[in-house]
């Protein structure tokens, strides 16, 4: 609506997870990097935590985009967890190639779920192929047996490598339930967290994603940053929201830069 008006090929401020609008924060590079180092390596469990809206979601989707160009990976990811411990595998079974998964719920099931997801390990393997498996918002979980199941996946390796990289992702509580689970807490070698912005990221992260848009002049008034910064927490998700309606006031008022006073109105109607 606002695009042609400030010189945008698309709205730079949708929260939706496009790897392409992915701010490298130092905290971000660092989670990456740890990310792609237990993928690569083998490691078997990953555990990426962080506030909600501070891009884990996003991280999550650059590494299975840069997996991808790779190709010789076979990833499985899992945005909602909230499901029983069969539907689970069942989901992971399928996201990595399944096919004619019966139907009924059982104890029987699960056996063969976990042998079904054995065996495509296996041949993955075999193919010269890692499996991924990443499971996003973790921290909804609520059943533990599906934390037992994930582990058992675990147990798939050979003398020198596991069979698959799990990585489990979600909010700061979820590193709590984590360590409760001992077993699965000593499987889970590599974490990394992200936090909120700091002034100086919540600036650039602004100016990135205008960019990524298509806008290389200025939008925003000097002034304007430190507001964003302090009414959104340094958030990328409330950082997004404040943005995106700003553009849109900025439009309807016909301003040359939006500055502090649009800024605080719409934090106000965003607000109430």
């Amino acid at each position: 609506m606002y695009e042609t008006y400030w010189g945008l090929k698309a709205r730079p401020f949708v929260n939706t997870p496009d790897p392409k609008y992915l701010y490298f924060s130092k905290e971000h590079e660092e989670a990456l990097s740890r990310l792609r180092y237990a993928v690569e390596m083998n490691m078997g469990g990953c555990m990426l935590t962080g506030v909600f809206g501070c891009g884990k979601t996003l991280l999550n989707q650059s590494l299975i985009e840069s997996l991808e160009k790779l190709g010789n990976y076979k990833v499985a990811f899992v945005t909602n967890p909230f499901l029983s411990h069969i539907e689970l595998l069942r989901m992971i079974a399928y996201d990595l190639g399944a096919k004619s998964l019966p139907e009924k719920k059982t104890e029987i099931l699960t056996d063969f779920l976990l042998q079904t997801l054995e065996k495509i390990l296996y041949n993955n393997n075999d193919d010269g192929k890692h499996t991924v498996v990443i499971i996003d918002e973790a921290h909804i979980i609520e059943d533990k047996l599906i934390f037992e199941e994930l582990r058992l996946l675990l147990n798939f390796q050979l003398k020198d490598k596991f069979l698959l990289t799990l990585i489990l992702s979600g909010q700061p509580e979820l590193k709590i339930a984590i360590e409760n689970i001992n077993q699965l807490s000593q499987r889970i070698p590599v974490r990394c967290s992200l936090d909120r912005f700091d002034g100086e990221d919540t600036k650039n992260y602004i100016l990135h994603r205008l960019n990524v848009a298509g806008r290389n002049a200025p939008v925003f008034e000097e002034e304007a940053y430190k507001i964003i910064h302090e009414r959104s927490g340094g958030i990328p998700r409330r950082i997004n929201n404040i943005c995106d309606m700003s553009l849109l006031v900025g439009f309807s008022k016909n301003a040359g830069l939006i500055g502090k006073d649009i800024i605080s109105d719409v934090v106000k109607d965003l607000e109430s």
